[in-house]
């Protein structure tokens, strides 16, 4: 993982696999390189987890769990965001 931070509250992250058996490997393993998913900062994933879901997006995660840097994290489906995964980020201040 590397984290590149750009103009204002820009974060830009580059993963790259461990391993063909990990979840970034499985993934360009069945869709090929490209765009993985898109992060959105929050500072209520809880309420935003219950609002996205309100208008019918496809829950990953019920609850956030623990994601990189110590942030607690939830994802959509990407059936939901046309295909692209979405992360729910919460952060202080969001």
């Amino acid at each position: 993982v590397a984290l590149l931070r750009g103009e204002g509250e820009t974060l830009l992250e580059l993963l790259a696999p461990l391993g063909p058996d990990t979840p970034v490997g499985r993934f360009l393993a069945k869709r090929g390189p490209g765009l993985h998913h898109l992060a959105f900062a929050t500072s209520r994933i809880e309420e935003e987890l219950a609002r996205l879901k309100g208008v019918g997006a496809r829950l990953i995660d019920e609850v956030p769990r623990p994601g990189f840097g110590g942030h607690r994290v939830a994802f959509l489906h990407p059936g939901f965001g046309l295909g692209v995964l979405w992360e729910l980020v919460e952060t202080e201040g969001a």
